[in-house]
Order: C-alpha cells, then sequence, then structure tokens
C-alpha cells in the first residue's frame, strides 16, 4: 500500500501523480474503516481528502503554513502528517483530537473546532511572517459553509485592504456543481490569470503606466481593471472576492488532483497579493452512503461501514424531544417560529422544518445574526425559538445582552449540547453557558432533568412575555420519568426526598449524579434531603434559604464550570447563613475529549469519587436540628 510508505508530508512530494490517485483511495479506506468503529465528521473529511493531498504535494506544512477552518475536514491531513499509526485513536480520552490541535502536531498550524476563523488566523500568521521576515506561505482552507460567518468577511475585507503576498485562501464549496458548458472556460481563465507570463505581462504594463502623468495613469487603469472583470464577469461567478481585493481562481474540480496540483503551484509561484482559489468538492466523496446523506454523515456516532447503517439506540435524544414538543406547540400557535445556526439536524428541528417551513429559519454559521434576527421577529409579536449549541452560544453574548434582554423581547433559547459533549472535545463542551449567562439582568435560566420536564418548560416559556429565557439540556438520549407533568412554576424546585442535616441540590442532568450519591449515603445512615433545582435564575429562595437555616452541609450538582456556576449562585444567596455550601462541578480548565464517562472519572465526578468527599466534610462539623 502506497499509505504504508507515508510517514511524513515529505514523502507525498516523491510519488508520482498516478500513485497519487492510488493514494487518496486508500486514504478514504482509512477514514471509513476507523470512523465508523469511533463516529465522527466523516462527511466533510472525505470530500477534502484529494486537495489535501494536492495541499502537501505542492506545499511544505512546515515552512508554509496551512490553518483549517472547521477542523472536522482534517482527517486525512492528519493521515498524511504523521498521525495514521495513531489514527484508530481519534475522538477517544488520550488519543487523537477530532480537530486541528497545536499541541498535537507541528504540522497544525492553528487549533479550530468553530467556524470562520481560518482566514482571520493565517492573515495573522502572514502578517507576523512578515514581520520577522520570514519565508513561506500563509494558506487558509475555508469550506463547509463557514463562508456564512460573518468574521470570514471581516477578515476578507482586511486581507483585501492590506494586499499580503504569499497569502491563499482556498475556498472548498461542497454545495454547488461545475456546469459542464462553462467548465472549459473556467479552466482556461484560471490558468491563464495564474500563468508566469500574464502576471509578468500585466506587471510590466503596471510599472510603465505609473509613469503616465496623473490624469492618463488613472484613466488608463481604471479602463484596465474594467476590461478585467468585465471578462471575469462572464466567466466567474463569484466576482465579490475580486471586489474586495483577491485574485479569484476557479471553479475548480477539487476532486482532480493533478488540476489542483496545477493551480496551486501556478498561484504559489506566479501571483502577488492575496488569491483566493475556488475548489468544487462533493462531500462524503468515494462513500456512496455519506454522498448520498452527506447531512446525516456530517457528524456521525458508530455506524456499519459496509452499509452505512447508524447504530440506534431506539430512544429518543434530549434534541429530538426538544423538536418535537416545539411542534406540538406550533400546530396550535401561529406566533412560533424556529431558528438554528446550520444545525437543523443537529438541534433536532428537522421535523419543524418538513412540518412548517415558512416559520423555519436557517441562517447558516451565524449566530450573532440569529439572535438579532429573533429579537427583531419578536418586536412584532412572534415567538422566536432559537436552537443553538451550548459552544457556539458563546459567539453571541453581545447580541443577547444587548438585543434581546437589554430590549426584554420574549426570545427563547434552547440551548442544546450544554455541559461535557464527549469525543469532540475542549472546543465543543458546553461548559460555561451557566456562568456567562447568569450575570444577565432579567434573563431567565431553566434546566430540566427529564424528557417532561423540558416539554413542561417549553410550553411555559412559549406563553412567558416578561423577557427573554433559556433553557439548556444536554447531549445525548433524555432521561424519561414515564408521565407528563402539566404545569411547570418559575422559581420553584422540586423537593424529591426529605431529610436531615445535609442536602444535595441536584441541577438539570446533573440530578442524576445527586440521586447516585443520595443512594450511597444512606448506607452510612445519613439521610440528606434531595432537591431537583429546575430554575437557576430566580433561584427558589424560600426552599433553599429554608435548607440554610437548617443543614450544616449543602452540596450542589451541576454540568458547568464551577467559576460562576450554580453553586456559586446559590453559596452568594446563602451567605448570610451558617450553612457551609459546597460544589461539584467542572474543574477551572480546559477538558479535553472522549468519552463522557471517562471524562467524569478523570475529573472526579462521579458518585464514587464525591462520596467520600462529602462523609469526610460531614464528620468535621456537628449535626443541626431536624428540618
Amino acid at each position: 500500500m502506497i499509505l504504508d510508505r507515508i510517514t511524513s508530508p515529505s514523502d507525498i512530494k516523491n510519488l508520482k501523480r498516478s500513485e497519487l490517485h492510488l493514494l487518496a483511495k486508500e486514504v478514504r479506506n482509512r477514514i471509513v474503516s476507523v470512523i465508523s468503529q469511533k463516529g465522527g465528521h466523516i462527511a466533510p473529511s472525505l470530500g477534502a481528502v484529494d486537495f489535501t493531498i494536492a495541499l502537501l504535494k505542492v506545499f511544505d506544512p512546515l515552512s508554509d503554513r496551512i490553518v483549517w477552518d472547521v477542523g472536522h475536514q482534517t482527517y486525512a491531513w492528519k493521515i498524511l502528517t504523521g498521525r495514521n499509526d495513531r489514527f484508530e485513536t481519534i475522538r477517544s480520552h488520550g488519543g487523537l483530537s477530532g480537530f486541528t490541535n497545536m499541541s498535537e502536531s507541528k504540522y497544525d498550524a492553528f487549533g479550530t473546532g468553530h467556524s470562520s476563523t481560518s482566514i482571520s488566523a493565517a492573515l495573522g500568521i502572514a502578517c507576523a511572517r512578515d514581520h520577522l521576515a520570514q519565508s513561506g506561505y500563509s494558506v487558509a482552507v475555508i469550506g463547509d459553509g463557514a463562508l456564512t460567518g460573518g468574521m470570514s468577511f471581516e477578515a476578507l475585507n482586511h486581507a483585501g485592504h492590506l494586499q499580503k503576498d504569499r497569502l491563499i485562501v482556498i475556498l472548498n464549496d461542497n454545495a454547488m456543481s461545475i456546469s459542464k458548458n462553462v467548465g472549459g472556460l473556467q479552466k482556461y481563465m484560471s490558468h491563464m490569470l495564474s500563468s508566469k507570463s500574464y502576471n509578468k505581462i500585466k506587471g510590466q504594463v503596471w510599472n510603465w503606466v505609473h509613469g503616465l502623468p496623473v490624469r492618463l495613469r488613472d484613466k488608463f487603469i481604471y479602463g484596465a481593471q474594467k476590461l478585467e472583470e468585465s471578462m471575469m464577469n462572464i466567466l466567474v461567478p463569484n466576482i465579490i472576492f475580486e471586489d474586495l481585493g483577491f485574485k479569484y481562481l476557479g471553479p475548480i474540480d477539487g476532486h482532480d488532483i493533478g488540476q489542483v496540483i496545477d493551480i496551486f503551484t501556478r498561484a504559489k509561484e506566479n501571483m502577488v497579493g492575496p488569491v483566493l482559489i475556488h475548489l468544487v468538492t462533493c462531500k462524503g466523496k468515494g462513500y456512496q452512503p455519506a454522498e448520498k446523506d452527506a447531512s446525516l454523515f456530517h457528524g456521525i456516532g458508530p455506524f456499519e461501514s459496509k452499509s452505512g447503517q447508524p447504530f440506534c439506540t431506539g430512544r429518543e435524544s434530549w434534541s429530538e424531544v426538544m423538536g418535537k414538543s416545539l411542534c406540538r406547540m406550533a400546530a396550535t400557535d401561529q406566533r412560533i417560529v424556529a431558528i438554528t445556526a446550520a444545525m437543523a439536524a443537529g438541534t433536532g428541528l428537522s421535523l419543524f422544518e418538513e412540518l412548517f417551513p415558512q416559520r423555519f429559519y436557517d441562517v447558516g454559521i451565524a449566530e450573532q445574526h440569529a439572535v438579532t434576527f429573533a429579537a427583531g421577529l419578536a418586536t412584532k409579536g412572534m415567538k422566536p425559538f432559537v436552537a443553538i449549541y451550548s459552544t457556539f452560544l458563546q459567539r453571541a453574548l453581545d447580541q443577547i445582552i444587548h438585543d434581546v434582554a437589554l430590549q426584554r423581547l420574549p426570545v427563547v433559547f434552547c440551548i442544546d449540547r450544554a455541559g461535557l459533549v464527549g469525543e469532540d472535545g475542549a472546543t465543543h463542551h458546553g461548559a460555561f453557558d451557566i456562568s456567562f449567562l447568569s450575570c444577565v439582568p432579567d434573563l431567565v435560566i431553566l434546566a430540566p432533568s427529564s424528557a417532561e420536564q423540558l416539554d413542561a418548560m417549553l410550553t411555559w416559556a412559549a406563553r412567558y412575555k416578561e423577557g427573554p429565557v433559556v433553557i439548556r439540556y444536554p447531549r445525548g438520549i433524555a432521561y424519561c420519568e414515564g408521565k407528563p407533568i402539566k404545569d411547570f412554576t418559575l422559581g420553584r424546585s422540586n423537593t424529591l426526598i426529605k431529610g436531615e442535616n445535609t442536602a444535595l441540590v441536584g441541577c438539570g442532568d446533573a440530578l442524576h449524579l445527586a440521586k447516585e450519591v443520595h443512594q450511597l449515603l444512606v448506607e452510612p445512615g445519613l439521610h440528606p434531603w434531595l432537591l431537583d433545582l429546575q430554575s437557576i435564575r430566580p433561584l427558589d429562595v424560600t426552599a433553599l434559604t429554608r435548607l440554610a437555616k437548617t443543614c450544616s452541609h449543602i452540596f450542589t450538582f451541576e454540568s458547568n464550570t464551577l467559576q460562576g456556576g450554580v453553586g456559586s449562585l446559590i453559596r452568594d444567596l446563602l451567605n448570610p447563613y451558617p450553612a457551609k455550601v459546597w460544589s461539584f462541578g467542572y474543574p477551572d480548565r480546559f477538558i479535553p475529549h472522549g468519552s463522557i464517562a471517562a471524562l467524569h472519572q478523570m475529573i472526579g465526578l462521579t458518585a464514587d469519587h464525591i462520596v467520600p468527599r462529602i462523609i469526610e466534610l460531614i464528620k468535621k462539623q456537628k449535626p443541626k436540628t431536624r428540618a
């Protein structure tokens, strides 16, 4: 196998072009074989195999820094940059990350898990290179919808203004195809505009023009630019990049390795100023199930590699519970609209999109716009439900504060993937949303511990008119109590077990950890209270202060960082009282990737770790009177 001969990127430079196509096939087989067992972002990476090989054939990934946008395109990159022998460990605790990671490999120029960052980072690298008088190219690979993010256009605008040489942006476009009747002309134009002779003549003409009187020079330059622009307008569909100051090449078939190598080489050797190369690729290329359903295979759990069938538990996820509840309410309430940022399937809104297409909005990877767009809808009496992963909502904090909360608009935020998400790791853990939202005035924050609670909270939120509401819930299978909840009361907790001297307060899905701890504490003869908090803002002041007056210790459990989390809110509330408040949640550090169970073991967030600590703390203080 050719792949077995690739121990470093330099080995690719010695391969013949015929061998490169065989290498691409072997890399795809490797990706499918491993990811079918591990799960992961398979369709984006399969689509990027061919031009990844071309990148490594033309560029030196150490002196030329390659910055990937949305690092889930990089499985082939990992395999071909010295990590093939560890590829089976991808997304496992202690193994390879599912995204680019600077601490993992010297070939990863920039870490990324979110989108739309590559052009900004690559431009910064190019500027630093020039300040330090270094050689090399700075290359940004952007695609998979990342160009819908406003940050990308901010970076394109700045890069066009700076006109840095040796800056290349590769647009991986997997949403359109090249029309056969213009493909040849596009290929010819791309070759011509990137050719050494064309750019040499253009440079000589420009030097000559600058010797003309100002008025004649300006007229000549204007006319020449208009002529070139007219040619490009006829043949090139994305003239916007030229207007932003980039030399545009494409569209190019991103799976034609030879053609891509030629274009990369010409852009590297002949062109000045920033260059944008437009590649058209097929998501899931080379694996029929992923080509047929790229959305399903964008990010998927383990599946049967031959058929492509995912392994299914048969139980509903939290996202599916949210989506079905929203559909139920939307059937009788025409005000309800659903908004997501390029994650319709991931947030459980696919059914809503199918049933209510006129009230469904996918804004692309543009979380900031999604929030303010929802605010605009709310001003006219609509009831927007914004479903976004916790980690991605971080990008829209300003809009939540300035455009929604400050104006007390009744927008409902359905925060998916709150807490640890497992194999996607630190870039995707929803570990901070309570901390960065709990300081926002008049923002209601709720955390269900069961599917029935989530449904009840959504129903209540649809009627709430006083301001914005946040409902956070985790990734994975939803816990079902087996009976519907008729109503939800804001600011009221559920007392599940009455006790004495000690209290356990569980928040959201962390309630189930509190229940496990409670069972283990009963054996030594302890009888703690057990509360399901439900409402984070406002807190149940009555129930919590009652416990603070009669208990020596209150232990809180949450799926959020302890800095600014639920425990700190309760501790501040109960500060005047003698009860000691101790909190169990995420430590003050970034948590790596791995299964959620393995990560909980690593940070000590398990009943086996917690119970001895609680017993030790209780023994240090005499018990108080029964409540």
